[in-house]
């Protein structure tokens, strides 16, 4: 229910009124039968309402400001106090005519006329009886109109069911009136002693929150229950939203009163942390928001900074995500967005820091050198995936230092040894506790630029585990078409990675998944030959363990011959990672002897090699066994670089059966089967009777068998010892050979030539015999490195088997 108001007539605005009390009478039914048997007149004037409607019996105060209105009330004041009250059908008409009226409105009296300051006129009156406009007979200077009487119809005194709808009127009225504390006490009063039912329905209609057309319909009902009925409806509703609004009240109260007590809470914490010499959450938010105006961030970038940042505004900082929000925040900000270091395009300066650093790797420089001058003439070029394969300690890690250095950008390195996780490369989700971006990233940020150069060390020995596949993820990374928005789990946007150099290294590429092999260029960083090791060791590493150990050149000096030496009898190695451990050892000799001022030779000396690394262990192969048949000497690949290997064969009387040992794999095993099927086919061109591969067996074994062996690469060296034992040829002295064959003896070629080709000659062998499409492989070599070297090319066996068995029979050989 609504707590009456001053009606206006006009524009005016609605007023409170001193004392409601004054407005709400007490009428009795006799009372109203009184007001029933009067007469009404046959024409009245008739006085419209803006915004509400009168109702029989009701007192309501109502302020004119129109000029037809203040002459029509004071007309009527000064005559029979008794006007005609109809309501507006619009609020907005300003001088309503016969066609802007309600046809049914309520005869009142003037209680009383009181004259505002402003002019207005505010009068009080109230409701007699309901009639219905006739006709209007004026408009000017107010509306008059012929009227009849509009009579209501009520139910029998015995009607229970019109009893009970007044009982709710007025107990749903008291509810209303007892929960709203808009609306004064006395109304209260005033429903208790109501004591006739058609008044209580017109009062409470005449009170109710409802728009002018509902109460004008009520207004319009003739039969008294019926319209009953209809204000108990409105009344419940307007209970309803009561009751609703109430709760909301409550509940905002409540809310209020937390935010209140969580405020004064973080107040005294932020006193605490100032005190304690700490950083506020508020200032936390402000240095953020400070440091992001100095970003070289996009448009996008910048506005999902501010979207979180707000975020982290809104949530309390005792909870556990407001420090996963701060740390995704400070990696915002800590990123290189658009930052890049200048690059140095000084080509010869490069060329002397490669030179400088590394000895021998001509192709690699080469090809840094050629990026450089491209790069140099457009000044604008995505950063090549560089993969720098070979054996361990052949300077492919440090070679990424050096160009760096030559760059003159940032150096990252990150080993992805063992890796198994995606998250690693990817990142967490923040929404994880203890979420944290991708290696990738996090090491951008150390860089503090977007374009260093990015050693990604190991490639070849990332793992897959169950939480996803560490090498997929890098397929983003070193794709150039893709990583200008490579997309970090944690960050949650796309990052440019497009002008960062990756630089790979490997000792493998079987290992490698194929799709991401794909995405870089392969880069073959072979061994060192003896001398490239000797002036490695002179340049390079001798200085470096000096400088470690607290020496310099004056307190130990080694030769070259001494290095030759060391080389030679103390690693069997591509790289000089051994050689480096070895030369370690000779200059903590000379520092434990320095440290302990006893006498040492300042020039190392062959016995004082012998004496600190004890008997030469890497004795080289002599060739001992050449005067025996079936012994051939294979070169082989390893992950350590080129090897030497040996096949041996014998005979002994049996059933004819294969025997094979020496720790070798499923390839290698089926190119031993292939070469004795080749003899067997090819027996009368060998000079051989069919008849031996019945009597006796044939063992072959390659030596170290604690050394798995497998490939293709020796098939031509087993069907060289197979017919050497068979023929009882033996094979000429520093020969060796690979390849791969087939059981038409066709001959294949195979890869690794350049590590077999260093092992050969670290083996000092003489001539080396290899498939004709090899060739290419040999000129792509430098020519320092084939000195004294002599290649045979061959495409079948039958040239190989020319070349490489002598024509004599060995001594004393078997009888078959």
């Amino acid at each position: 229910m609504a707590k009456p108001k001053f009606t206006t007539l006009d524009s005016l605005s609605l007023q409170d009124i001193d004392s409601e009390a004054e407005l709400i009478p007490l009428m009795t039914p006799e009372d109203e039968d009184a007001i029933n048997r009067e007469e009404l007149p046959p024409s009245l004037p008739i006085l419209p309402l803006r915004n509400t409607v009168l109702f029989p019996g009701v007192v309501i105060p109502i302020s004119a400001g129109r000029d037809t209105s203040i002459a029509l009330i004071n007309e009527a004041n000064k005559g029979g106090k008794v006007i005609g009250v109809v309501a507006q059908k619009d609020e907005e008409v300003e001088n309503p005519s016969a066609d802007d009226i309600h046809r049914v409105g309520v005869v009142a009296r003037i209680l009383r006329v009181l004259k505002m300051p402003d002019g207005n006129v505010t009068v009080i009156i109230q409701g007699k009886k309901r009639f219905r406009v006739s006709e209007v007979l004026t408009e000017k200077p107010y509306m008059t109109a012929t009227i009849t009487e509009f009579n209501e119809t009520k139910p029998d005194l015995a009607n229970t069911e019109f009893k009970a709808v007044v009982d709710s009127i007025k107990e749903l009225a008291l509810s209303i009136i007892q929960d709203s504390p808009s609306i004064p006490s006395e109304a209260s009063f005033a429903i208790k002693n109501i004591e006739s039912n058609s008044f209580l329905v017109n009062f409470v209609s005449s009170n109710m929150n409802l728009t002018v057309t509902e109460k004008q319909e009520l207004l319009e009902i003739e039969d008294l229950q019926k319209r009953a009925m209809e204000t108990l409806k409105f009344m419940d509703m307007e209970r309803q939203k009561l009751e609703l609004k109430n709760d909301i009240q409550s509940k905002v109260q409540n809310d209020m009163s937390q935010q209140q007590r969580e405020y004064f809470l973080h107040q005294q914490m932020k006193t605490i942390q100032e005190e304690l010499g700490g950083v506020s959450a508020d200032d936390e938010l402000e240095e953020m928001r400070a440091r992001s105006k100095k970003m070289k961030w996009n448009e996008k970038v910048a506005k999902h900074f501010k979207k979180e940042l707000s975020k982290m505004q809104r949530m309390n900082p005792q909870v556990a995500e407001y420090s996963i929000q701060r740390n995704y925040l400070d990696l915002f900000l800590d990123l290189p967005w658009n930052k890049f270091s200048k690059d140095k395009f000084d080509l010869k300066r490069a060329k002397r820091i490669l030179d400088r650093d590394h000895y021998g790797l001509d192709d690699v420089k080469r090809r840094i050198i050629e990026y450089l001058a491209v790069l140099k003439l457009r000044n604008d070029m995505k950063s090549p995936i560089l993969c720098l394969y070979g054996p361990p300690g052949v300077g492919k890690t440090s070679l990424g230092k050096s160009v760096a250095e030559a760059l003159g950008r940032e150096y990252i390195r990150m080993s992805l040894g063992g890796l198994r996780d995606e998250a690693e490369i990817r990142g967490h989700r923040k929404t994880y506790i203890g979420a944290m971006p991708g290696r990738i990233l996090q090491n951008l940020r150390k860089a503090g630029t977007s374009n260093p150069v990015f050693v990604l060390d190991e490639i070849d020995k990332l793992s897959t585990g169950s939480q996803g596949d560490p090498s997929s993820a890098l397929l983003e990374v070193l794709d150039p078409e893709q990583n200008s928005e490579f997309h970090d789990n944690f960050l949650e946007m796309g990052f440019d990675l497009s002008k960062v150099m990756f630089i790979a290294t490997s000792n493998s590429l079987n290992t490698i998944q194929p799709a991401l092999r794909d995405r870089m260029e392969i880069i073959n960083v072979t061994g060192y030959t003896i001398e490239e090791k000797v002036e490695i060791g002179k340049r390079h590493l001798l200085p470096k363990q000096l400088e470690e150990h607290g020496m310099n050149d004056k307190q130990l000096k080694i030769a070259k011959p001494q290095l030759e030496k060391i080389v030679e009898g103390y690693t069997r190695e591509s790289g000089v990672r051994g050689l480096e451990k070895q030369i370690a050892k000779m200059v903590r000799y000379g520092a434990k002897n320095l440290a302990m001022e006893e006498e040492y030779n300042v020039k190392v000396s062959n016995e004082d090699i012998i004496e600190v690394l004890g008997v030469p262990r890497m004795q080289r192969d002599k060739y001992e066994n050449n005067d025996v048949a079936g012994v051939v000497t294979g070169l082989a690949w390893t992950r350590v670089g080129g090897d030497i290997l040996f096949i041996e064969s014998a005979l002994s009387k049996g059933k004819g059966t294969l025997s094979i040992t020496g720790n070798l794999g499923k390839v290698m095993k089926e190119s031993a089967t292939i070469a004795m099927e080749y003899i067997k086919a090819n027996a009368q061109e060998l000079g051989l009777s069919s008849e031996i591969f019945e009597k006796y067996n044939v063992h072959i074994h390659v030596p170290e068998g604690a050394t798995p062996k497998d490939g293709p690469s020796a098939g031509i060296t087993m069907l060289t010892s197979l017919v050497s034992l068979f023929t009882q040829r033996k094979v000429k002295k520093s020969i060796a050979m690979t390849g791969e064959i087939t059981l038409r003896g066709k001959v294949l070629p195979v890869g690794g030539i350049k590590e077999k080709i260093l092992a050969a000659k670290r083996a000092r062998i003489k001539e080396i015999l290899l498939c004709e499409q090899n060739r290419r492989d040999i000129e792509e070599i430098k020519q320092e490195y084939l000195k004294g070297l002599t290649f045979h090319y061959v495409s079948d066996m039958s040239q190989v088997l020319e070349l490489a068995l002598t024509k004599q029979k060995v001594k004393n050989a078997k009888k078959l």
